[in-house]
């Protein structure tokens, strides 16, 4: 395996950079053709004061951002697919008492990363800020390691995606059916591969594309979710559950002592859907004036998230009927289930194909985002063959190279889906353990070191606070997410997350130790630290 030199890859990336602002209109040609020409110079001059030079055509704009970070989320589609954790953790208190402990820790962290981005609005996101955050002699080492579990976190949280819009589409099937068909391993793999391959192709496209695209998410979105609490809510109004049931009640099965230290395996659910956050972080290049369009993005979809989860799950428990039920479901998706339970064949039919259909908006930006993780870490020279994933399109002005390998790394990883329900079952716990370590590294050198200047968003006197908590418990919820959910463990119900971590961190570890040491020093930019920097304060905020 070859290397290439860090000053070649930098070359590349400026040459790549020179063919691109060659092809893109001049400042003055765009001022008289759009009022954001103000939104978009303060953008390129703040990544220029970060040290790098803008490549990307900046499209997102503050709805837009907005509407990327509701579909990172997509709490709809990613609820339904993850509710099982909740459910098996000890029913209805469980779901709902972890989604407000585990949510109330996601909001914070989503917070702290959005102050973060503020000051800092790059492709790079969290692992880029280490290169302001922490100490000189200590940024290429953190990076290195931060960067690694990023790119594997994001990577596994894109394959769980897949799959679980697979899975979606498969139980809508078997509904149709009335549950004759039931869903294997091999078709779920099969039409993964195939709804990857097309999430890629739309990936293709310019960015004035993607943002069209991705402006009308949160309308489809939150109408379907919408329309499934009031269909449920009035097919079930003879027969729901109260209130005190939603709270109080706990059916404890896993086996472990004491019973209610399982529901911390609950809190996944919220941890696998508001863990994403940073992802908006990463379309901070193509953002127009993202010191506050990408916190604020990130900081309200979180907070709306959050409290229409609550909701959500509100309906869903007191019209849940028995959870054995939904947990024994031939089809293998509990909410669809509790669809067909409570609303009958034809509107179960229709609310899990829109179930599938928030997944697919889940994956398309999901895709968006971490093949701009795979450049980011190109451009730094932090990956091998670097030279190859930072390469431009021409035509669409994005990372196409980028795109397919990171579709490629998805397939692969789903590929284990073949092997056993566990082992794919590793991947959803891995995505939220290796993004939260990721986040949290920085988070700390923040609270630590003192070096960050505080970009235009930001929480003021309550920051450290926030920071604190989200540390706190992200770090906490890490170390949980590595236990099995079930006692007594056997190889069918072992939690392999922990095997596949630990694989990545000595790869990262080792891979650092023979090669990276040599050669990569850390984020690649033509400015020196800067570490007092002023942030420019685009016009009109």
């Amino acid at each position: 395996m070859s290397f290439s030199p860090p000053n070649k890859s930098a070359d590349a990336t400026i040459q790549i950079t020179e063919m691109t602002r060659q092809s893109t209109p001049s400042s003055g040609e765009a001022a008289a053709s759009t009022p954001s020409t103000s939104s978009i110079e303060s953008g390129d001059k703040a990544l220029e004061a970060l040290g790098y030079t803008p490549v990307f055509k900046r499209e997102f704009s503050r709805w837009s951002s907005f509407s990327f970070a509701m579909s990172i989320s997509g709490v709809y589609g990613t609820l339904m697919s993850t509710w099982i954790y909740g459910l098996q953790a000890g029913g209805a208190a469980a779901i709902m008492w972890s989604w407000i402990i585990g949510g109330a820790g996601g909001w914070a962290l989503a917070y702290s990363i959005a102050e973060i981005a503020s000051a800092y609005p790059s492709s790079g996101a969290m692992y880029f800020t280490l290169k302001f955050l922490a100490p000189e002699e200590q940024v290429p080492f953190l990076c290195w390691i931060a960067g690694y579990l990023n790119l594997v976190g994001t990577v596994a949280g894109g394959a769980s995606t897949e799959y679980a819009a697979s899975q979606m589409l498969l139980a809508a099937v078997s509904i149709t059916s009335n549950f004759s068909y039931v869903p294997t391993p091999t078709h779920v793999v099969g039409v993964m591969i195939g709804l990857t391959i097309i999430h890629a192709m739309i990936n293709t496209l310019p960015t004035a594309w993607l943002n069209r695209l991705t402006s009308g998410y949160v309308v489809f979105h939150m109408s379907v979710l919408l329309g499934a609490c009031v269909t449920l809510l009035v097919q079930k109004r003879h027969d729901m559950h109260d209130l005190k049931y939603a709270f109080t009640d706990f059916q404890p099965s896993s086996g472990w002592c004491p019973p209610g230290f399982a529901f911390l395996f609950g809190c996944l659910t919220p941890a696998w859907i508001m863990t994403g956050c940073d992802g908006t972080a990463r379309i901070a290049e193509e953002a127009k004036n993202p010191q506050m369009v990408v916190p604020r993005a990130i900081a309200n979809a979180t907070t709306f998230t959050y409290v229409i989860g609550f909701f959500f799950n509100l309906v869903l428990v007191v019209c849940m009927g028995d959870p054995k039920d939904l947990i024994n479901s031939p089809s293998g998706q509990p909410v669809a289930q509790l669809f067909f339970n409570g609303m009958g064949r034809a509107p179960a039919i229709v609310f899990t194909l829109c179930g599938f259909g928030v997944m697919n908006l889940v994956a398309i930006p999901g895709i968006q985002a971490g093949s701009r993780t795979i450049f980011a870490l190109s451009r730094d020279n932090l990956l091998p063959f670097s030279h190859i994933w930072v390469r431009i399109s021409k035509r669409s002005q994005t990372p196409l190279i980028a795109v397919w390998t990171y579709a490629v790394l998805e397939i692969i990883i789903n590929l284990l889906g073949l092997a056993s329900s566990t082992a794919i079952g590793a991947v959803f716990n891995v995505c939220a353990v290796a993004l939260n370590v990721s986040y949290v590294i920085p988070i700390i050198c923040k609270m630590v070191y003192g070096r960050m200047q505080k970009g235009p968003w930001h929480m003021g006197k309550y920051s450290i606070w926030v920071n604190a908590f989200a540390v706190a418990w992200n770090t906490f919820m890490a170390v949980i997410f590595f236990f099995p959910t079930r006692l007594p463990v056997t190889p069918e119900n072992m939690n392999y997350a922990i095997v596949v971590f630990f694989f990545v961190l000595i790869f990262a570890l080792g891979f650092w130790y023979t090669h990276g040491r040599h050669y990569y020093t850390g984020p690649l930019t033509h400015s020196p630290r800067a570490t007092d920097m002023s942030v420019i304060m685009p016009e009109g905020v």
